[in-house]
This record gives structure tokens, sequence and C-alpha cells, in this order.
């Protein structure tokens, strides 16, 4: 049997594995929050695993090694900037937002929590915030389907396009059946796909080597991928780096506070005090994989050496990854895992066309509606924009004009800058207004977009940086000059209390902290 047969028997198996879980999550679906967000019941390590999974996408695998194999060490810093903000993300905003979220109307979306927590009767920060989110999920669902069509170019030295819109379709497929629980489950089956495939291959690499011990100096002094003499300061993460690019590098840490698809993950625990424990999970999980990527590229180094020929994408080098595997592994066991690659574009994409789906529908079709719709039509819209969405990312795939990293990265500016100072100031500081969050999510998107655009300013600095910190000023500026609507105080005195409670009673469920804190309020008002 030919190579090919095995590895798409094994690209197969794996599709219809994915397909059955959306299959089996359609049976647990029955109205339209379980679509969205699993009716507030999902499993701590579920959501630390999916969080991680629906995070990292195909730049894990393909864009993170081919910087590090491109550029060196000098790329550590976007690593560390990222396994700390996953970190104060589970800490500082996942409890708080669990509880918030239901607090404030049981808000089953990051645009309703921001108008319900200001009490926004204009709809105008919903809508804005509806529309951010459909604006850079396109974008970042378009480097998916990038990640997609050069998997199979690698892989099967196939077409870009048909390997695009194969990967595209079986994931528009089990999301478009099964919503979030099916979006949650196939996170954590692709989530240790992506775990063993990190610790296995960067692992055989090293073995298949001739002088394992070479990959910590090879670099630096031998020819090897893009660097024909050699890199002398391959190892050094601060030569020929300026301050602006370590800080701007850093600073994608300061996306994970906005991004939609990770923060829906801490508002469908079924309790804030799960949080600890789902922080447990996701930050593991991240600190392996993170490993995995860097060895990865140590290793590469040295295997591609004498056969930089090997490598599909001679431009970015980013199909190292897939490459090693090919050669390393018996075709079926290749197939096997390769699918890791294809578990980290397909879970982060599901994820971001369910969240931009649930945004047409709940936060732009619902507030215009001149009457609330059934539940089956709200479910039968949410499928129906999953597609759509997924065809319009699709489009912009076809000529892609950016490499993986550079689709992720404007994207993840655009949500950490809009959203990052919104949620912050949401559940942390009881003066924000209405007018303040719009003014923050707008300068924010505004800002990542023309900086983003600009090869002058882009090169000073990441957009991220520029982007968050003049949404702050605009934020707090704006929320300073306009008063809170009544009723937000009492709002914000309960979230901080239920968080609060159940943070020192892990037993308790968010229904018992409730009604602890309303419980001691209302003795406290009768004494």
């Amino acid at each position: 049997m030919t190579d090919s047969f095995w590895l798409v028997l094994a690209i197969v198996l794996y599709f219809g594995l994915m397909v059955a879980i959306g299959f089996y999550s359609w049976l647990q679906t029955n109205k339209y929050d379980d679509y969205v967000l699993a009716d507030r019941g999902l499993n701590p390590f579920v959501a630390g695993l999916s969080a991680g999974a629906s995070d990292m996408s195909g730049w894990l695998l393909m864009g993170l090694p081919g910087a590090l194999f491109v550029s060196g060490m000098s790329e550590l810093w976007i690593v560390v900037g990222l396994f700390v903000g996953t970190w104060a993300n589970w800490k500082w905003v996942a409890p708080r937002l669990r509880s918030y979220t239901e607090v404030a109307n049981n808000s089953i979306t990051l645009p309703s929590f921001f108008e319900n927590r200001t009490h926004d009767s204009s709809r105008v920060l919903r809508a804005a915030a509806a529309v951010i989110i459909i604006v850079f999920f396109t974008f970042y669902v378009s480097s998916g389907m990038v990640s997609g069509g050069r998997y199979f170019e690698s892989t099967f030295q196939g077409d870009y396009l048909t390997g695009m819109l194969i990967v595209g379709s079986v994931t528009v497929l089990y999301t478009f059946i099964g919503g979030f629980l099916a979006v949650s489950y196939t996170d954590v089956v692709q989530g240790a796909l992506m775990f063993l495939a990190l610790i296995i291959v960067p692992i055989m690499a090293l073995v298949a080597l001739d002088n394992p011990g070479e990959v910590f100096s090879f670099a630096t002094d031998h020819a090897y991928g893009p660097w024909p003499e050699g890199n002398p300061n391959y190892f050094n993460m601060v030569a020929g780096v300026s301050v602006a690019t370590i800080l701007g590098n850093l600073a994608w840490g300061l996306g994970y506070v906005g991004q939609p698809h990770i923060v829906t993950r801490f508002m469908a625990l079924s309790s804030p005090a799960q949080a600890a424990s789902a922080r447990r999970t996701g930050t593991f999980w991240v600190l392996v994989c993170y490993i995995g990527a860097v060895f990865t590229a140590l290793v590469s180094t040295v295997f591609f050496a004498q056969k930089a020929d090997n490598v599909t994408d001679q431009t970015g080098f980013e199909t190292i990854f897939l490459d090693l595997a090919r050669i390393l592994f018996h075709p079926l066991f290749a197939g096997i895992i390769l699918t890791a690659v294809l578990a980290a574009i397909m879970s982060t994409m599901s994820s971001q066309l369910l969240i931009t789906s649930s945004a047409l529908i709940e936060d732009l079709y619902r507030i215009v509606a001149r009457r609330e719709p059934s539940h089956t039509t709200l479910l039968v819209l949410s499928r129906t924009m999953v597609v759509l969405v997924a065809v319009v990312a699709m489009l912009l795939a076809v000529n892609p004009s950016d490499t993986i990293l550079g689709l992720v990265g404007f994207a993840w500016a655009g949500f950490g800058a809009a959203f990052g100072p919104v949620v912050v100031a949401a559940l942390y500081w009881r003066r924000l207004t209405a007018p303040g969050a719009i003014a923050g999510m707008v300068v924010g998107a505004a800002t990542v977009f023309v900086w983003g655009s600009s090869e002058t300013l882009s090169g000073i600095i990441y957009e991220i940086v520029p982007g968050v910190a003049f949404a702050t000023l605009a934020l707090v500026a704006v929320s300073l000059l306009t008063r809170p609507k009544p009723g937000i105080d009492e709002e914000f005195d309960t979230a901080v209390r239920v968080t609060e409670y159940a943070t020192a009673h892990p037993e308790s469920t968010f229904d018992d902290a409730l009604r602890h804190v309303r419980g001691n309020r209302a003795g406290d008002a009768t004494v």
C-alpha cells in the first residue's frame, strides 16, 4: 500500500471521530443556550483543555516553530508573554467573569455582558462589540483556512485550495451540528493529540540525529535553512532585538483578556470555584506544548541542515513540524501524528465560527427582531451563520498574502485592544460606563487597524501595545465624563461577593453562592 493510503486513512478516521462527537453533542443540545454556552455546565478539565486548544490554532505547530527556526530564540518573548497571560487570565478574569455574566442578566455572550454590565439601553455597545467580533474573527478563521491548505500541501503534496476546502468543510460540519458542546469535546481530543505530538516528534527527531548535543550549538556555527552561514545570535534572546520588539512580543500576553473564544470557556463553567482546577489543567498543557514547539525548531536546525529541500515551505519554514513527522514515521503513525496539526487548526476555527455566529444572532439579530424568536428559529439561524462566516473566510484565504503568524497576530491584537481593557474595567472598576466602554472598543480596534496597516508604525512596535494604551485612555476619560446607570453598584458588589464565597467554598455551586450573598444582604437590611 502506498504512503498516501495510510495518511489518508489516518485523516479519515480523525475526521470521522470529530463528526461523531458533533452528532453526540447534537443529542445533548436541546435549546439555544445549550448551543451557545452548554447551559453553563462545562467540566473544569474540559474547560481548561478546550481554552488552550481553541487558543493555539495552527500557529503553535506551524507558525511558532517556523518563526523560531528562522529568527532564533528572540521569538521566545512571545511564548513568555502568552504563558504569563494564560495564567493571569485564568487567575483573575475567569472566576469573576463567570459570576458577573450570570449576575448581569445571565449574559451568554461577551457583547451581551458589556450591555448588561453597563445597563446600556441604546444597544450601541452590544452592536459595536458584535461587529468587532465579526470583523476580526473573519480574519482569524481565514488564518485557520490557510493553515489547512498548507497542511495538505505538505502532507500530500496536494493542492492548497482542495486542502483548505476539506478542512474547512469538516470543521463547519461538526460545529454546525453540535454547537458549543461539540466544540468543547472535540477540543479535548484535539488538545490531547497536540500535546502528545509535540512530545513525540521532537524526541524522535532528536534520536534520529548522529550527534543530538548539536541542537544547542549547531545553528550558531553551521548553515541551516534560511542561514547559509549560520546565525551566531540564534540562542541570544536580546541580540539584534530592540526593546520595542521585546515589549511587543511580550504584549501578546495582553491579548488573552479580550479573546472571546477563550473567555467564553470561563462563562461556561458551572461555578467560579472551578476556575482554579481549570487553570491548573490549562497552564500545564500550554507549558508542555510550548516546550515541544521550541524543541521542534531546535532539532530542525540540525535535521534539515543537509536536507533543506525536504522542507515544503521554503519561505516562512512553517511546515517543519509536518515535514519531520512525514520523514520520521511510518505513514500510518505519521498520519496520526499529523492529525495534531489538523486538531490545532480545527479546534480554533470551530470556536471562532461559533462565537461569530453567536455575535450575528444573539447580539445583532435579536436586538433588531420585532419579536422574540423561538429557540428553534435561533438554532437554525445560528447554524446558518456558521456556514456563512466559513464561506467568507474561505474566500479571503484563497490567495493568502501573509504568514499564519501574521494573520493570527493581527486578529489577536484587534481583540486584545478592543475588548481587553473593557473586560478588565467591567470586572474590576465599578465606575465604567457604556459610553466609556464604546470609546475604548472603537479606539482600540481603530488603532490596531491603522497601526497594523502601516509598515512604518508596525515596524516600531506590535500594534497591540498602542491599541491597549489608547483604548484604556479613552475608556477611562469618557467613563469619568459620564455617569454610571443606577443599580450597577449593587450588581458589582454581588458579583464580587459571589466570586469570593465560591472561591472560599469550592464545593459550592453558583446558586449556593448567590443565595448566601443575597441572604446575608437581606439579613443586614433587616438589622
